[in-house]
């Protein structure tokens, strides 16, 4: 698949945002992996200085003589509010830098519970798109084709698709700016997107895409920006989901193998195994 073209282009001067620009957001649609991989980092630095503060002052009773491992889990203790009592502060500045700890520890413990709530209840599409467009005749009609499958038992309600094609071009002073068409699909919206949905696009006289090859399309640079929004069923939420598809992904004289088939009673089912098969076809 193509890369997505916003992670394509890097400014130049120090303009462009960096995650940490907008942490909030950042760590929302960020894999729980980073976000846990993040907490345990900041938990575990923070402890670390605190724990040598301690040590400094010594200032810390029941800890073993000028042991840093009991200053680092008096600091744990301390940032997580556990106070087992076997260790306490005896000094002022003990004292001052637990009430400091236990004021972020109570901060921090507020930030994440946002986060993880904020996590779970952001509504997500679990669509997928197939490798591959393929060229091939549709109805006797050269078409641009690809599918998508909707990976949720709940459905999306409404869904609709939404295609960009985008290329470079050359104005007529000799200007190379990218430019940006819409293409027309024969079915762009869907009541209910349960199972699979081939999206086909003819290539017509007014096309985008009429005349083209796989050469010119190489050789202009072109994406195709694929977006489908709908409703969640469950929570009735707008979902969103985004492919991008490059010249190289995009395969002439193809077509999308069929994945359908039934159980028994006649229920369908999708062999997932063949999703991005594609057979040959005539152009």
């Amino acid at each position: 698949m193509a890369e997505d073209p916003t992670e394509t282009y890097q400014s130049v001067g120090g303009s462009r945002a960096t995650p940490f620009a907008d942490l909030y957001h950042y760590l929302v649609r960020s894999p729980w992996t980073i976000l846990l991989m993040l907490v345990l980092g900041v938990f575990t630095t923070a402890n670390a200085l605190f724990g040598l503060a301690y040590w400094l002052d010594g200032g810390v009773q029941g800890a073993r003589p000028d042991s840093y491992p009991d200053m680092f889990f008096f600091s744990v203790q301390t940032m997580s509010t556990i106070g087992y009592g076997v260790l306490h502060p005896t000094t002022f500045f003990s004292n001052a830098l637990v009430s400091v700890e236990a004021l972020m520890g109570l901060f921090g413990l507020a930030l994440m519970t946002g986060l993880v709530f904020a996590k779970f209840s952001l509504p997500s599409a679990r669509v997928r798109f197939s490798r591959f467009m393929v060229v091939s005749r549709r109805d006797g009609v050269p078409s641009l084709m690809f599918r998508m499958a909707n990976l949720r038992e709940s459905r999306i309600l409404e869904a609709q698709i939404h295609l960009t094609f985008s290329r470079i071009e050359l104005t007529a002073e000799g200007e190379r700016l990218r430019r940006f068409y819409d293409l027309r699909l024969q079915r762009e919206r869907s009541a209910l997107f349960t199972l699979s949905w081939t999206a086909v696009h003819q290539i017509l006289p007014d096309s985008p895409l009429s005349g083209e090859t796989a050469e010119s399309l190489r050789d202009s640079g072109v994406m195709i920006v694929i977006s489908l929004t709908g409703l969640e069923e469950t929570f009735s939420q707008t979902v969103t989901a985004r492919q991008y598809y490059g010249a190289e992904d995009i395969l002439w004289g193809k077509r999308l193998a069929d994945i359908t088939g039934f159980r028994g009673d006649q229920t369908p089912v999708l062999d997932y195994s063949r999703f991005d098969e594609v057979l040959d076809a005539p152009l």
